[in-house]
């Protein structure tokens, strides 16, 4: 997706850095395009992906409330623990 991010590239773009088939990559881009995280247009032949910034900001605030819950549960975790051992004490 890295390769993606400054412009649209074609499946054979995106392929070449992997030892992959075109048609596996062509796998892994239909898994990200049922995500909704990427669309593909055809012109002629060639078959060009770019990211959907907007899937990808829902899936980044998704994951931010999720960091924001498990930091507060850990920070509670932590005090109870320091508790804990200051009563052993």
């Amino acid at each position: 997706m890295q390769l993606m991010s400054e412009k649209e590239r074609s499946i054979k773009d995106l392929a070449e850095p992997f030892d992959m088939s075109l048609t596996a990559i062509s796998k892994h881009i239909k898994v990200l395009e049922r995500a909704n995280l990427l669309e593909r247009n055809v012109r002629g032949r060639t078959h060009f992906c770019k990211l959907k910034t907007d899937s990808l900001d829902a899936a980044k605030e998704w994951l931010r409330f999720y960091e924001r819950f498990w930091n507060n549960r850990f920070d509670l975790l932590e005090d109870e623990l320091l508790n804990a051992k200051k009563k052993e004490h």
